[in-house]
């Protein structure tokens, strides 16, 4: 292994410790509010020209 290689290997693990906790919350954010889109998109009552989709 280069020292090249091991700066970057080394880089790359302080980054994902460092922001890896606020990815995954963001992440799991995003996943939620994908759900309440869908779980609105279910409840909503259909319109008078939309009964056949």
């Amino acid at each position: 292994m280069t020292i090249h290689l091991v700066a970057d290997l080394m880089i790359l693990a302080v980054t994902i410790r460092v922001f890896g906790k606020d990815a995954r919350t963001l992440l799991r954010h995003l996943a939620a509010a994908g759900v309440r889109i869908g779980v609105s998109e279910m409840s909503r009552r259909p319109r008078d020209g939309e009964e056949g989709r």
